[in-house]
């Protein structure tokens, strides 16, 4: 009888527990997955609405997303084994994260949602969470569930209900007006809120087509800006969102607010309070290094050669030459601004130096240089046909446009180099609103003209310079083997668009052009001169054809991958590092970069690592993904380089001047693992 009754007690305990836990889940665990736990409770007594609150517990560094999970990642979901109606999942108050230049939306740690539905309240609720959680590693987990028909609430989930529905985003107060704009692959909101903002968030609802990166905020008085990065999903040109109505999440501090907007045209956003100054020193710094760059040193050279050439060396007269040359840096870089500002209109791609991915604008400056050349060599000193290349090839006299013209030449030739300061002002103006592109664009013209306003105002330097003699006769010559250098760098990068047999035979075909001409206007002392230039230029690329076959500095071992968005994010989750290298054939640069630094014994060794995956992406022709990609970092200038790793996980961008040390030691730190990395 005693153990009759021990029986009946203990399977009435069982019975007990069974039924009042029917309405609690406890914590669900999967064996795919031992980095996150849910749990599910639920009150049916009210036959009009069943109210569900779904536990998620994370451990340290994972994380799972919000409705719209942003740039990467999925939303969590239900699926129900029956139907149900007037299904609510109410969302909590996201946070950003950010990791290989993408920004997604959503919670780590632990997170409750309250849920509320419909269903037959005679039948259990049986359905399968489908949890999305990541780290270095992202893992798609389901958790089958039931809950009891007949259940009653566990203790406390009142309270708990209501703690978790009083934090939810509320409303937008009336004494809050926000305004949305679009412009080319750029949302922008502006915010006034009475009490001002002291730590605001945004969080952006998904539209169909589009896909939003990490918003860009700024705070002056009570006005709340923000610039969105907008792009298609597939690193390209973002779909029209004008006339859209968008979801809006903001936040400041504990406070959250969720409204919707009418996206409209693009805003004219004021500028941030002391950024503007900041990047107008920037850019003033940047235009002053072009000054230093070797695509500038031909025009310089030029521009001495001027000097020399005047005879009496009046003060007066350097100053205005010195004048006109500055104005002609000005009016080009006005004019690169004014054709950003025409790309930005027409929704084109905007970038510094792409002009260089022209055949057209390359030809155009080939045929410059040739002639710059040809008139230092003596070919000819009479005016040509057209007005323009007799300016282009006039480069003494009283006149000054020729002056002008040489100022507009360097700027032109300075823009394959991406200076040390010039990217970050030229990122900042291309994506600024058009009244700061033309401020940031005339300080870079400022400061690439600083050298020749100080001899315009103190021409005592020029006058430094030796008396004219037969020295300047020599000097005139190496002048114009110098352009001839650059008029034939500048013939190569026509062979990504005209192939390189038939861009060697053009080189050929310049060099043959030179020559005769030489000796049709100098006769036996030019046929001297020529076969001097002949044999410069022949050793010059037998130096060359011999260096590149010994295979030494400029053997390139790195096994080279196609950049992508999708290589970087993969090799993160491998714990691999990446090496980022955004490169084109018209960058001076680059080349520097890869002679210098990348082709370096202890770098090659360092890039071919079992753990370094080495990327490379040629923007010598025009490309959507590789503008798309440094567009989304904030660069819009070549050379680009970045290092990513478990140590590094949203990256760390070098300088456009690549050092040695630093690039290792930056890809050195990347290989450190650090606690709580998030992916």
């Amino acid at each position: 009888m005693s153990k009759l009754l021990k029986t009946t007690l203990l399977l009435g305990c069982l019975l007990w527990q069974s039924t009042g836990l029917a309405s609690d889940t406890g914590w669900l665990t999967s064996p795919q997955n031992d980095h996150a736990k849910i749990r599910l409770q639920a009150d049916r007594s009210d036959p009009a609405q069943t109210r569900i609150l779904l536990d998620v517990a994370l451990e340290a560094g994972w994380k799972t997303y919000w409705h719209s999970p942003g740039e990467g990642g999925i939303a969590p979901q239900i699926l129900w084994d029956q139907p149900v109606s007037d299904f609510q999942w109410h969302w909590p108050t996201p946070r950003h994260f950010e990791v290989a230049g993408l920004s997604t939306q959503g919670y780590q740690q632990s997170v409750s949602f309250p849920l509320s539905l419909r269903a037959d309240a005679d039948q259990p609720l049986k359905g399968t969470l489908r949890l999305s959680t990541c780290s270095n590693v992202c893992i798609l987990t389901d958790y089958p569930f039931t809950l009891d028909a007949d259940g009653t609430a566990p203790a406390g989930f009142d309270f708990a209900w209501a703690k978790v529905m009083s934090a939810l985003p509320q409303p937008l107060p009336a004494d809050t007006q926000v305004k949305v704009g679009y412009g080319h692959n750029q949302l922008q909101l502006l915010a006034e809120r009475a009490d001002g903002w002291q730590s605001p968030a945004l969080f952006i609802d998904a539209l169909e087509g589009a896909e939003f990166g990490k918003p860009e905020l700024a705070v002056q008085g009570n006005t709340l800006t923000a610039r969105v990065p907008v792009s298609d999903g597939w690193q390209g040109d973002a779909p029209d969102l004008r006339g859209q109505s968008l979801g809006l999440l903001l936040t400041d501090g504990e406070q959250a607010w969720q409204t919707k907007a009418a996206i409209g045209e693009a805003l004219s956003l004021p500028a941030p309070g002391s950024s503007l100054p900041w990047l107008l020193g920037i850019a003033l710094l940047g235009g002053l290094i072009l000054n230093l760059m070797p695509c500038v040193l031909p025009v310089l050279a030029l521009k001495l050669g001027s000097v020399l050439q005047q005879q009496t060396q009046q003060q007066g007269t350097i100053r205005k030459q010195f004048f006109a040359a500055s104005a002609g840096i000005l009016a080009s870089f006005w004019l690169l601004a004014a054709m950003s500002s025409l790309l930005r209109a027409t929704q084109g791609a905007v970038g510094w130096g792409i002009q260089f991915q022209s055949a057209g604008f390359i030809g155009f400056m080939v045929l410059v240089t040739a002639l710059f050349c040809a008139n230092l060599l003596g070919l000819f000193e009479i005016r040509l046909p057209s007005a323009l290349s007799t300016r282009l090839a006039t480069s003494g006299g009283n006149g000054l446009g020729g002056h002008f013209l040489q100022g507009g030449f360097a700027t032109l030739l300075a823009t394959p180099c991406s200076a040390p300061f010039l990217g970050t002002a030229v990122a900042f103006a291309l994506a600024a609103p058009l009244g700061e592109l033309w401020l940031i664009f005339t300080a870079l013209g400022l400061g690439m003209s600083l050298p020749w306003l100080l001899v315009a105002a103190l021409p005592r330097l020029a006058l430094w310079l030796p008396k004219p003699g037969r020295w300047m006769g020599q000097l005139r010559i190496l002048l114009g083997l110098m352009m001839l250098g650059s008029s034939l760098w500048l013939l190569s990068l026509l062979a990504n668009h005209l192939g390189t047999l038939t861009t060697g035979w053009l080189m050929v075909g310049l060099l043959l052009v030179l020559l005769a001409g030489i000796i049709w206007r100098h006769g036996i002392r030019g046929f001297t001169l020529a076969l001097s230039l002949s044999a410069l230029v022949g050793g010059a690329l037998l130096l060359g054809g011999a260096f590149s076959a010994q295979g030494g500095a400029t053997a390139d071992r790195v096994a080279w991958q196609p950049l992508s968005e999708q290589a970087i994010t993969q090799a993160l989750a491998q714990n691999k590092r990446v090496f980022v290298d955004v490169t084109a054939d018209w960058c001076v640069t680059c080349k520097a970069n890869k002679y210098n630094v990348l082709l370096r014994d202890e770098v090659q060794t360092a890039l071919s690592a079992p753990d370094v995956v080495a990327l490379r992406g040629d923007w010598s022709r025009p490309s959507d993904t590789i503008s798309a990609f440094l567009r989304k970092r904030g660069a819009a200038a070549v050379p680009f380089n970045q290092i990513y790793g478990p140590g590094l996980p949203e990256g760390e961008t070098l300088s456009p001047l690549l050092d040695k040390g630093d690039l290792l030691d930056v890809l050195n730190k990347a290989g450190l693992i650090k606690p709580a990395t998030h992916f």
